[in-house]
């Protein structure tokens, strides 16, 4: 269980396919604090550590989280946002996220406002996953509040510091993004279709 407030990001560093699976090596401030089948959200995605190097980590992805994630367009030197698993007792800075992607939309529009950023993103509705008006949203493990919610479309405010400190500062118009959709309206959702 997550909480969509990145910690750092860190830089893919290898890409080793085995198989239909693939090792991801990351290089980041945190590599060093963590252990071996610990649990590590990147860019949304709860993946195990399981590999550790000098300053880096390594997590696998199985075809079920490539297929379902923008993991498939991954490169070498592309940022991740990470977030380790949050602590029973503290503070719930964002909302509850599970590190499960629901699905990859795309962006559509990134405008700057006098020092804030509106990031535009465009996803398929089929997948029954909904947003509403100052609701919750996950784009790339950072919790957000949804503004312009449509059926297919929604857009996020960035400030400052969440520009700066995440991989929002490299999402282009056409990216793909990972996204979650908060758990409590999927559930609602669900129920009203019983």
């Amino acid at each position: 269980m997550f909480t969509g407030i990145i910690e750092k990001f860190g830089i893919v560093t290898n890409l080793n396919k085995d198989k239909e699976n693939v090792h991801i090596t990351v290089k980041s401030d945190i590599s060093s604090q963590l252990k071996i089948d610990q649990s590590l959200a990147h860019d949304g995605v709860c993946l195990t550590v399981v590999a550790l190097g000098k300053g880096t980590h390594t997590v696998t992805a199985i075809k079920e989280t490539l297929d379902k994630s923008s993991f498939k367009h991954l490169k070498v030197n592309d940022k991740l946002n990470l977030e380790r698993a949050m602590k029973l007792n503290d503070r719930l800075d964002g909302h509850i996220v599970q590190g499960h992607v629901d699905q990859v939309g795309k962006c559509i529009d990134v405008k700057e406002e006098e020092g804030s950023w509106f990031y535009t993103f465009k996803y398929d509705p089929r997948h029954d996953n909904i947003t509403i008006e100052k609701g919750s949203i996950t784009v790339n493990g950072v919790s957000l509040t949804v503004v312009n919610s449509k059926d297919n479309q929604f857009s996020v405010a960035i400030i400052p510091f969440t520009h700066e400190h995440t991989n929002f500062h490299d999402i282009n118009v056409n990216d793909y993004v990972n996204l979650e959709f908060d758990v409590i309206g999927k559930y609602v959702a669900r129920l009203q279709q019983i």
